[in-house]
């Protein structure tokens, strides 16, 4: 399989990159309260914590990658990003406070 080069002209002309910086910043975001927890006692997560961060924000991932990827028209994309982060947020407040 040497010397034979697969090339996709489905994202010619748009940007072909926005999945790495979308996931790269969701693992940011999983890992700054890694790194709070080193200089701070106030942020004190346990393996359940990150565990119950990494399923909401890789679900939101999954969702904002299925979105783009399918989705025909921009107000679909947006309409289905926008309630993965809103259902997130949701979850992420009722784990965190019980509001609810």
């Amino acid at each position: 399989m040497e010397g034979i080069v697969v090339t996709s002209t489905r994202h010619r002309g748009r940007w072909p990159n926005w999945h790495h910086l979308m996931w790269g910043g969701l693992a940011l975001a999983l890992v700054s309260p890694l790194v709070a927890m080193q200089f701070t006692p106030e942020v004190n997560w346990g393996l359940v914590d990150f565990l119950a961060a990494a399923l909401i924000l890789g679900g939101g991932g999954v969702a904002a990658e299925l979105a783009m990827r399918f989705g025909r028209s921009g107000a679909a994309r947006v309409g289905v990003i926008s309630s993965a982060v809103i259902v997130g947020a949701l979850i992420w407040a009722q784990l965190a406070v019980r509001i609810i």
